[in-house]
């Protein structure tokens, strides 16, 4: 196989996360005055819609960890993108909120087989060194989009397709070509490492059994359980909490862009520092913090200061995520014959936060607009206890 084949896997793998996954997730925020004005939501509404789209994906992010390190990550990619495009599509059918809620939850059911496997795929064909900043690509791609999806979502895709049911019909239709895609590729290195260091298929439980048996992955989903929470509940009520507090629409959905926009920036700077360090785990750990202080600023700040506090927790989001993919395949126990599963079981824990952290932290905005992101605060500073218990992964991953 040529050897530019492996980096245009590597871009496929990006635009998978940035067309499939963020564009679509982050418009959805944007839409939901649209929306809301719709079909008649009030904010708590809003949060439960939010969550559902988290729910089934407790279930699904471990079975499609499974199911990628059963039958490959190509195969699982290609079914990934395909039903989430068409659950996806769904959601543009809701005519009332029990509807909505409803399609919500179908098209929840898909998406996280995606980033899973995209990982892994970074896992099957690149190592060492480039394995983190293959990973850092891909999440680069996932801020992109959120940062498109965003800025674009409700200011320019709407208008220009004619309302909010429409983008999500669009989006729909773009994951089923990213699926085609997908469909004419090899299998590289996965294929071949399959049959070479896996053997026989294992049973889809015993790849289950071996993960859960390896503690750092619990305090992993326990890590990914409290960020997630904050970052699920803060960037979904974000757009409406400063339209709330009086800034134009456009201006509100700028911010959320501007958060991604520096998560897009650093992406790749923080996993190679990373890489240089080889601490991985002390730099999740500063990036946990750095997270927590600037939605922890977001309850008192306006004007200016909103500005900075979305920065603040922005510039590592996605750095974060490259440099937590990286760690969970590192670990001995896991590497890349495991990390579908394991990425899938950390994820479908972090999972549970982001269903009931959005409409929890809603309801406390009845209080004080600004007091859900203390709670959301609160909850990423729950992922230190994690990591101040984990082993290094890095270190695990040479003695491998």
């Amino acid at each position: 196989m040529r050897p530019w084949y492996k980096w245009y896997i590597l871009a496929l793998a990006a635009l998978t996360h940035l067309l499939v996954v963020a564009i679509p997730a982050m418009s959805l925020p944007v839409l939901f005055d649209e929306i809301a004005g719709d079909l008649h939501l009030d904010i708590v509404q809003i949060g439960v819609v939010w969550g559902l789209g988290s729910l089934t994906g407790i279930v699904m992010s471990l079975l499609g960890g499974i199911i990628g390190d059963r039958i490959g990550a190509k195969q699982t990619l290609i079914f990934g993108c395909l039903l989430t495009g068409a659950a996806g599509a769904l959601r543009g059918f809701a005519t009332s909120y029990p509807m909505l809620a409803a399609t919500v939850v179908i098209a929840g059911i898909f998406p996280l087989m995606v980033p899973t496997n995209v990982h892994k795929t970074c896992g099957v064909w690149f190592t060492g060194k480039r394995l983190g900043l293959a990973n850092a690509v891909v999440s680069a791609g996932m801020a992109l989009g959120f940062m498109l999806g965003s800025l674009l979502g409700a200011t320019l895709f709407s208008p220009l397709l004619g309302g909010w049911r429409n983008v999500l019909f669009v989006y729909g239709g773009v994951a089923l070509l990213v699926a085609l895609v997908w469909s004419t590729t090899a299998d590289g290195p996965e294929g071949q490492r399959i049959v070479k260091t896996v053997g026989p298929r294992r049973p889809l439980t015993e790849s289950l059994r071996h993960v859960a048996g390896v503690p750092s992955v619990w305090l992993l989903g326990l890590a990914m359980l409290g960020v997630g929470s904050c970052l699920q509940g803060g960037l979904g009520y974000l757009p409406l909490y400063l339209r709330g507090l009086g800034w134009p629409a456009v201006t509100a959905d700028s911010a959320l862009a501007t958060f991604h926009a520096a998560s897009l920036l650093f992406t790749i700077p923080i996993a190679l520092l990373s890489d240089r360090l080889g601490l991985r785990r002390r730099v999740l750990m500063v990036a946990t913090v750095m997270i927590a202080s600037g939605f922890g600023l977001l309850s008192i700040a306006d004007g200016a200061l909103v500005w900075g506090a979305v920065i603040l927790a922005g510039v590592v989001r996605d750095g974060f995520m490259a440099i937590f993919m990286t760690f969970v395949i590192e670990i001995k126990e896991v590497g890349t014959t495991y990390a579908g599963t394991a990425v899938g079981l950390i994820v479908s824990i972090s999972q549970i936060g982001s269903v009931l952290s959005p409409p929890a932290g809603n309801s406390l905005s009845v209080y004080n607009p600004g007091l859900p992101y203390l709670f959301w605060a609160g909850l990423a500073l729950l992922g230190l206890v994690g990591f101040a218990l984990v082993k290094e992964g890095r270190e695990e991953g040479r003695k491998g």
